[in-house]
């Protein structure tokens, strides 16, 4: 997931393009593929022999056309540009010819990022509707359809907002980091952010040469949390065929502080035991496996009111 190119002003949302060709080299001299978004629906249910990347773009800032459509276009490198409706037009932002422009192209997507791009988890549901409806008018209006596929804004999204997303699009992605498998759920799909704070290209190479780490089921389906149920009752549900489930490690930053997760294992099923109560926004949940030199990984995350 990217935002910005050549914003210097920006380092948590901004990658250096010197950098960006870097990473790109980096996927093609690891003989990955650029997964093209068109096909994503023919591709998802179908068990690859080799991973592909999926690139995808949020916000659509003009930094990004200015400075990374023209290398991506040029190599007809595959992406999805997921664009909230209300700033197109204003200043640092692509306008409707521009996004017009990348939409007409066979290896591009547009998908659907909101209106406002506010935190719209923090709206009442009502408010969130409103939201995905003027969006939805002014897609029909300029590109004659509604997006396939949905990013949340800030990747933050209640059970509400969810099901939402799993009527009305095929696809919906957060910012929890992880690899995509055809067990994960489809209106949750991972992404890991790259911004010149995670972009180095070390980890970078990490990333693309991480598998995913499978799971039947993740408990609590609402991702919100408040004074109730903060911190969640944490499980998840692995497959009985998952044998080395036992050697998983977890980190969590419950409190505002990385540490390592105290784990439970019973029955196939992994529970934490938290030290304390999430702080305020986020609570993030990384677990990862080293399966004979092989990195497995899934991240979770929970928005605290």
């Amino acid at each position: 997931m990217y935002h910005r190119f050549n914003e210097n002003k920006y380092p948590s949302t901004n990658i250096q393009m010197d950098i960006f060709y870097k990473q790109i080299k980096l996927i093609q001299d690891s003989d990955y593929k650029f997964l093209n978004p068109n096909d994503l629906d023919e591709k998802f249910n179908k068990v690859k022999k080799k991973k592909e990347i999926l690139l995808t773009i949020d916000d659509a800032f003009s930094s990004f056309y200015n400075n990374a459509w023209p290398f991506l276009k040029k190599n007809k490198i595959p992406f999805v540009l997921f664009v909230s409706t209300e700033p197109v037009g204003r200043n640092g932002y692509m306008n409707w010819d521009q996004i017009k422009e990348i939409e007409k192209e066979s290896f591009t997507s547009i998908g659907h990022h909101s209106h406002s791009h506010n935190y719209l988890i923090d709206k009442s549901n009502t408010e969130f509707l409103s939201d995905m409806e003027k969006a939805n008018i002014i897609f029909l209006n300029q590109i004659g359809y509604i997006p396939t596929l949905f990013s949340y804004p800030f990747g933050e999204y209640s059970e509400f907002m969810r099901n939402y997303a799993s009527k009305n699009f095929k696809y919906a992605f957060g910012q929890h980091s992880g690899v995509i498998d055809l067990n994960k759920e489809k209106f949750q799909l991972p992404r890991f952010p790259i911004n010149e704070n995670y972009g180095e290209l070390d980890r970078f190479r990490s990333i693309i040469n991480t598998f995913p780490l499978e799971y039947k089921k993740l408990l609590p389906l609402e991702k919100q949390i408040g004074e109730k149920n903060n911190p969640p009752n944490f499980q998840v549900e692995f497959f009985k065929e998952q044998t080395n489930i036992k050697n998983i490690s977890c980190f969590s930053n419950e409190g505002d502080v990385w540490k390592k997760s105290e784990t439970k294992i019973k029955d196939n099923i992994l529970t934490i035991q938290f030290r304390e109560a999430f702080k305020p926004r986020r609570g993030r949940i990384n677990c990862s496996l080293n399966e004979n030199g092989k990195w497995r990984w899934f991240g979770t995350q929970f928005v605290v009111k």
